[in-house]
């Protein structure tokens, strides 16, 4: 069981750290929008800056990700945006630090690279979930701050289920119950680190997928990927994110001719990815997913209070 992190306190401080692009950050906004939920933001250098695509050199966007983890002060991570980069960090991390100062770390899209790593190396619970600046400043329906929250917060532990708004119907492609380790995120991203000493752990797990600007014969690649290498053959269920940008209809029959031929569950439409709302997933964490009555469970506690 992957180990659960503490509990985000009422009152605290949470880092902003840019470890993918860059991102123009309205900054007198953002620390107000953290002080009227009783935090401080601690904003690290690379948030700052701009290098082409990346926010700030290699070294800059490590070195902040390892100082907000050590730091003593921190009590949650939080990603400005997603974008570009995160992948070229991977060899760099240091596993045994973050291991020894795991806390909340939150962001999707490119974050994917890093929950992988984290995951498979380090072994704590991370979340895919909302970002400062697309997300919780830009002011998404309500769900993508209280699933954040009260995520962090602990007020969902062993035996909760995660809720989904009724106002977003979800699919079942393939109906069952399956009990494995959540993980995944970005499809793109999990395809583009395959082969890699960061690739997705697939053994008994709950697949997440989720992406954004991919035609739906990119979905089908990326999917064929995963099949030929092996990793589809090895999850238990698989839970489709918003897929932005496709029919959903052609998605829906793409997933079915997949993983039909599987036999497992698969649960399609919940609202987490690149959408409004964007709900909080815990990865690496122990769920249940009942495909046909459309349900996630949470198995296990992801946060400890104190």
């Amino acid at each position: 069981m992957t180990a659960a992190v503490p509990a985000l306190r009422s009152e605290g401080t949470i880092a902003l750290i840019a470890p993918a692009g860059p991102a123009t950050l309205d900054v007198e906004r953002a620390g107000q929008w953290m002080r009227t939920r009783g935090y401080d933001l601690r904003i690290f250098p690379g948030v700052y800056e701009r290098d082409g695509y990346l926010a700030g050199s290699d070294k800059t966007r490590l070195n902040d990700l390892h100082r907000a983890f050590a730091d003593p002060e921190i009590d949650a991570i939080f990603c400005l945006r997603g974008g570009y980069g995160t992948p070229r960090l991977l060899d760099s991390l240091d596993f045994d630090l973050l291991r020894a100062n795991a806390k909340p770390f939150v962001g999707y899209s490119d974050i994917t690279a890093l929950h992988l790593a984290i995951s498979r190396y380090a072994g704590f619970v991370t979340f895919h979930g909302p970002m400062l600046n697309a997300d919780l400043l830009g002011d998404k329906q309500p769900p993508t701050e209280s699933s954040l929250f009260s995520m962090l917060r602990g007020q969902l532990g062993a035996g909760s289920e995660l809720m989904h708004p009724v106002a977003y119907p979800l699919t079942t492609i393939e109906p069952g119950i399956a009990c494995g380790r959540l993980l995944g995120g970005n499809l793109s991203m999990i395809a583009a680190v395959m082969g890699t000493p960061f690739e997705i752990d697939a053994d008994g797990i709950i697949l997440l997928i989720e992406d954004v600007n991919e035609p739906i014969y990119r979905i089908d690649r990326l999917l064929t990927h995963l099949r030929l290498a092996g990793k589809l053959e090895q999850v238990a269920g698989v839970l489709v994110g918003d897929v932005a940008g496709v029919d959903q209809g052609a998605l829906e029959r793409l997933l079915k001719q997949t993983i039909e031929p599987l036999r497992i569950p698969v649960l399609s439409g919940w609202r987490s990815g690149h959408c409004d709302p964007n709900l909080t997933l815990p990865m690496g964490a122990l769920v249940r997913l009942d495909a046909g009555e459309q349900r996630v469970v949470l198995e296990q506690d992801v946060v400890l209070k104190a």
